[in-house]
């Protein structure tokens, strides 16, 4: 059994799903003011937007496009950060992005960071702007840095311990600069360390410039940078998200596929509330689940974070008391011999130091 001091992951992660109103909507109920807020339209085919409280809110970035960071979007938007939630608008054009009517369903997955801070940058190149904010207890950081168009460039995100998975978007770029993606078991060797694009659903990429162009340093003061402009364009804005695992709370690994409705079962040491995982080795989109939308074993409904499409119903992933399991037969989720990254968050440890435990799904 897996313990932890993270009794109640709810004051560090919440699924929160709500129904839009196509009007200013106060949205309660995460159970903490939250800091990263990722939201997608169950119900219609609208882009997923990402917000989070070191940019500001109004600011809204997409993860299945390379578009640059965009500014009170049209198409709707957050406008506030709450106690206990946050406030969407349905923007100028009324569109259903973030907060339609009409009996629209959304979902947001909510992230805690917390404190808050500044600095310069170091490593190769000018040192640059960044700021922050961190939640150590959970292992999560939000970074705002300005790029140097140098390989060697290191941008710190004070975690104190050494980063399981980053996700970095050009805020600036608008001529499409893709979402890069490190993850623990994506990378190779510091002479290879492969990439991920979350806003696109092709196999790893073996790419030295957005990491660094022939040693890449991750470790738990700071991330290195080659010059891709992705990740390192000169004078450009960007943000990172950056995951270092706790036990009982958060995991990122792998799984191998066997094609089999008897999938491949994932043990976590959690009930996950949130679960993220992708194809490594082969085209796949990168799928979602959640504890939170309508669906049972093996009924929970996916979303996927590079694509529009409202959610589905195709049977693949039963949430467990520990776990996660496949019972599906696509090479997207458990090709035969395919290898797959995830992440996933708990909604509650397995055992924690309260000693109570959890059940299934």
């Amino acid at each position: 059994m897996a313990y932890t001091t993270i009794n109640k992951s709810t004051d560090h992660f919440n699924a929160l799903a709500y129904s839009g109103t196509g009007s200013t909507n106060a949205v309660t109920g995460v159970g903490f003011q939250p800091d990263w807020v990722w939201i997608k339209q169950r119900t219609g085919s609208t882009p997923s937007k990402i917000f989070d409280s070191v940019r500001g809110a109004s600011k809204s970035i997409k993860s299945n496009s390379g578009d640059g960071e965009a500014t009170n979007e049209e198409n709707g938007y957050l406008n506030a950060f709450g106690s206990d939630g946050f406030t969407v608008t349905a923007g100028s054009t009324g569109s259903n992005d973030v907060n339609a009517s009409s009996g629209s369903k959304y979902v947001a997955w909510n992230w805690k960071a917390g404190t808050t801070g500044s600095g310069t940058t170091t490593g190769s190149g000018t040192g640059k702007a960044y700021s922050y904010s961190v939640n150590t207890t959970s292992g999560f950081s939000i970074t705002k840095y300005v790029g140097n168009g140098t390989a060697g460039h290191t941008i710190p995100h004070n975690l104190g311990a050494t980063p399981s998975m980053i996700i970095v978007k050009n805020l600036t770029d608008g001529s499409g600069a893709q979402w890069s993606v490190y993850h623990k078991d994506a990378f190779n060797s510091q002479s290879d360390p492969n990439v991920l694009y979350l806003n696109l659903n092709s196999a790893q990429a073996d790419d030295v410039n957005v990491w660094g162009n022939s040693s890449v340093t991750i470790n738990s003061t700071s991330f290195s940078l080659g010059d891709y402009n992705g990740s390192n364009g000169n004078n450009d804005n960007f943000i990172s998200y950056v995951f270092s695992e706790k036990v009982g709370y958060s995991k990122f690994g792998t799984y191998v596929g066997n094609s089999n409705a008897n999938g491949p079962f994932i043990y976590l040491g959690f009930k996950p509330a949130f679960i993220m995982f992708k194809r490594l080795d082969g085209a796949s989109n990168w799928f979602m689940f959640d504890n939170e939308r309508e669906g049972y074993n093996s009924e929970n409904k996916r979303l996927m974070a590079d694509d529009s499409g409202s959610e589905a119903d195709p049977g693949e992933t039963e949430i467990l008391s520990n776990g996660f399991k496949l019972r599906f037969t696509s090479a997207n989720v458990n090709g035969a011999g395919g290898s797959y990254i995830y992440m996933a968050f708990a909604e509650a440890p397995l055992v924690g130091t309260n000693n109570v435990p959890c059940t299934a799904r």
